[in-house]
């Protein structure tokens, strides 16, 4: 059970997450939440990341997987689980809790020099052949100042024809993925917010959040059933997978960035959402990626966590602050 006020229970967290909810849930002054975000680099989670890097610019000496990653054991990924202690999913975390990029100043550059992909032994900033790898690498680029545009032309080239996208098109999927597909529009929605650049890829953003909208986020189009129990459980740290939270937290950010209001194709979604908060307002953890970290980040299994309560509370005030708008004087 969360002690004292709910607020108060978030606020008492890492750097990397209390500016979040001071910005997007008690809407304080700008300075305020800054100066928060500010300290990521230097205190909690994300100077711990920052002082585990490479010389070379990479983290774990390795793109996706750790330096020394066994390809060849068929049993690991049973056993063991995909680590996440390799320099894509690090930058991940450290872009998405907020750090100032300066505090990586040089990195791209070492990155370009030393670092490639564990596949066909590709340059790091020009990716691969993953469609969720390569939105990653979209995202940190522009956050870093790497070159990366020519991934924009990959992704509109890499399009299924029912809107969305999917890793395994290498291996001849033609239907899209809804967890390729998330990964892929978060990636297009960092181009437009860095660049201003809306008309390069809004016909394909916009084609990609159908495919998610027309499903309800949630549910098969040839049945209306769940697409998976996957897309039910709400787990933090996302990685790459999708869920219902994720993908609304997704759509949220895509609305403010157009200035639109919430799809209602959604509203079974957040329905879901709404049904999993604890009488006490919190969000119960449903479980952790298994694979190697370098430190935990959020609780175990069944427990309160912040992260999840702060996504999960932002959605629904999102979404309910656009309603009672919608509904005029009661």
């Amino acid at each position: 059970m969360v002690a004292g006020t709910l607020d108060d229970w978030l606020l008492d967290s890492d750097p990397a997450l209390r500016w979040q909810v001071e910005r997007d849930l008690l809407h304080l002054p700008t300075q305020v939440w800054a100066a928060t975000r500010a300290r990521v680099a230097s205190a909690g989670f994300g100077a711990r990341l920052l002082a585990l890097q490479d010389p070379d610019g990479q983290w774990a000496g390795g793109a996706f997987f750790p330096a020394g990653f066994d390809f060849d054991d068929a049993g690991a990924w049973e056993r063991d689980g995909q680590p996440w202690t390799a320099t894509t999913w690090t930058l991940n975390s450290l872009r998405e809790w907020g750090l100032d990029p300066d505090a990586l100043a040089g990195t791209a550059e070492r990155l370009a020099a030393h670092c490639r992909w564990e596949y066909d032994n590709l340059p790091y900033w020009g990716g691969e052949v993953d469609c969720c790898i390569n939105s990653w690498t979209l995202s940190n680029g522009l956050w870093l100042g790497a070159d990366v545009d020519g991934l924009v032309d990959w992704f509109l080239a890499h399009r299924l024809p029912d809107g969305g996208w999917n890793c395994e098109w290498v291996d001849g999927a033609t239907r899209s993925s809804f967890h390729s597909t998330l990964n892929t529009l978060k990636g297009l929605l960092d181009y437009e917010r860095v660049t201003g650049d809306r008309e390069r890829v809004r016909a394909a953003r916009r084609a990609g959040e159908e495919y998610l909208l027309t499903r309800g986020l949630y549910r098969r189009l040839s049945t209306g059933e769940p697409v998976g129990p996957w897309a039910l459980r709400l787990a933090y740290p996302f990685r790459w997978g999708y869920s219902v939270l994720n993908a609304a937290d997704y759509f949220r950010a895509a609305a403010i960035h157009d200035g639109t209001a919430p799809d209602e194709r959604m509203a079974d979604a957040i329905a879901l959402i709404r049904a999993a908060r604890q009488p006490d307002g919190t969000w119960l953890q449903g479980g952790r990626h298994r694979g190697q970290v370098w430190f935990e980040v959020d609780v175990p299994a069944g427990e309160p966590s912040k992260w999840l309560t702060c996504y999960a509370t932002r959605v629904l005030r999102w979404w309910d602050d656009h309603r009672r708008v919608g509904s005029g004087p009661a």
